[in-house]
């Protein structure tokens, strides 16, 4: 990566400005506040921001939001659409390596002042039980070869529903109806295949959980009853992707497009932001194969989300409705407005959720005059978010994704230990269950930005509106 002096710019109160300097193409737009943005030693994301803007065929701006920080090649929280028709390029670095990670939010029949403390305790442990988490665990699911998890990359969320995993209602409150298309297996290579083929139904590691909250506030009675929520309800927030699988296709994909950059003329100041055109078999080979992975993620979230209503049945003896499913690390071929002109764009967004404002005709029928929930997880000591998407969105239609971290893993272990973490999270009322006192220290609340900051600041900078906000009762970790 090349070492460069960024200046930021103060545009507004939550808008700063990296002006276009060496090879950018288009300027940086960083949504954040002082308080927000990167301070950690070592965090490059802004200079990430400004590499990202030398893109070929970038359009309008390298945008960050509010939980930027530190990714590989693109910075965790970046936007960059490019524009197909002009040489746009796509990178898989602008993904990441969990392709279609993303925020599942369903609600309970059941308020926290029925559930109680002891039904709490019952229902985590069996949380605790029958959710698969850890590195390289085994899923729900135990595909039988290649010719199933084919028709699941093709099917993502509806193959799982067809299967039994669910209802069909779900699918009317997934993103793309729980099927990214374009999907092709044949672009997943085999080492991923082997990769993902019994990690379907699992959460995995890292900031991956599954977490049972409570509606503590809600700021727009009409947008949540839309979405079908109310003050005082439980509900489950789950937050995974797709598992070895995504992760392989990443590598694979990178390999490919690094060694493709001479051949289409292609200069980068940084070798993790590699790239080729979108429309040249590269690019649509990774397309394919990202779709296919985004697939994989879907259908593993309604995995969880079953397992999840199993355990909602037998300890409280309600069911769970699905509130919204929605990917923050995705590249998607849309069309925008950009100078005046309509152009198709390749939109990259990497820890960014998309936010569509009401009335936008890809909502399903009954979020139609809503909008689209925006789903901003926060730590399981803080807080969660539900806000909903605004026009006049310049980021193409982007907002946070969540707190964004602010010390590494390794710090994190310096500072926390993960037993003593569990007993002060537990003397909190909100019970634990991890897989690994490590794996809980790494993702210890004081590791990641004030998520109440990020979700204003999203609001103060247009992106999303308050909805809802959420507080943890129980968590189970990867």
């Amino acid at each position: 990566m090349r070492n460069v002096q960024i200046t930021l710019v103060e545009e507004s109160e939550f808008r700063y400005r990296i002006e276009q300097a060496d090879q950018m193409r288009v300027p940086g737009v960083v949504y954040s506040s002082k308080e927000l943005l990167p301070q950690a030693a070592g965090d490059k994301a802004m200079e990430q921001v400004a590499n990202v803007a030398t893109l070929p065929g970038i359009v309008r701006a390298s945008f960050a939001m509010p939980d930027v920080h530190w990714g590989y090649g693109f910075p965790i929280g970046g936007v960059a659409a490019t524009d197909i028709d002009h040489g746009g390029v796509i990178s898989p670095g602008g993904v990441g390596f969990d392709i279609s990670c993303g925020v599942r939010l369903l609600a309970s029949g059941i308020d926290r002042t029925e559930l109680g403390h002891d039904r709490l305790q019952h229902l985590m442990d069996i949380l605790g039980h029958t959710t698969p988490r850890g590195m390289g665990h085994g899923g729900l699911w135990k595909l039988s070869g290649k010719e199933e998890m084919d028709d699941l990359l093709v099917g993502g969320a509806r193959y799982a529903v067809e299967h039994g995993h669910g209802v069909p209602g779900d699918l009317q409150r997934c993103e793309d109806y729980g099927v990214l298309e374009g999907a092709s297996p044949g672009q997943v290579s085999t080492r991923a295949v082997e990769r993902g083929l019994h990690q379907v139904g699992s959460l995995g590691s890292g900031n991956h959980f599954l977490e049972v909250q409570a509606v503590d506030h809600v700021y727009d009675p009409d947008t949540a009853a839309a979405f079908g929520l109310h003050t005082g309800q439980v509900c489950v927030m789950i937050h995974c992707g797709s598992r070895g699988l995504g992760h392989q296709v990443c590598t694979d994909h990178v390999r490919t497009m690094d060694q493709a950059l001479h051949r289409y003329r292609i200069s980068v100041p940084d070798r993790q932001l590699a790239c080729t055109p979108v429309d040249s078999p590269p690019g649509r080979a990774y397309l394919g194969a990202m779709a296919a992975a985004a697939n994989y993620g879907r259908a593993n979230r309604q995995l969880l989300s079953e397992a999840a209503r199993r355990a909602f049945a037998t300890a409280a003896g309600v069911g769970l409705e699905l509130v919204y499913d929605i990917s923050h690390n995705m590249a998607k071929i849309e069309t925008h407005e950009v100078d005046g002109a309509t152009r198709r764009l390749c939109v990259h967004r990497k820890g960014a959720t998309r936010a569509l404002p009401p009335g936008d005709p890809s909502l399903p029928p009954d979020l139609g005059a809503a909008g689209q929930p925006v789903l901003i997880p926060g730590t399981m000591a803080t807080a969660s978010y539900v806000m909903v998407g605004l026009p006049g969105n310049d980021a193409f239609h982007s907002a946070a994704h969540g707190a964004g971290r602010v010390w590494s893993r390794h710090h994190a272990l310096r500072m926390v230990r993960g037993e003593q973490l569990r007993g002060e999270l537990e003397a909190r009322g909100i019970a634990v269950r991890p897989s690994s006192w490590r794996g809980l220290a790494e993702e210890a609340p004081e590791a990641y930005k004030d998520v109440d900051a990020v979700a204003a600041v999203t609001e103060g900078a247009g992106l999303a509106r308050l909805v809802a906000r959420l507080v943890p009762l129980g968590v189970v970790k990867g």
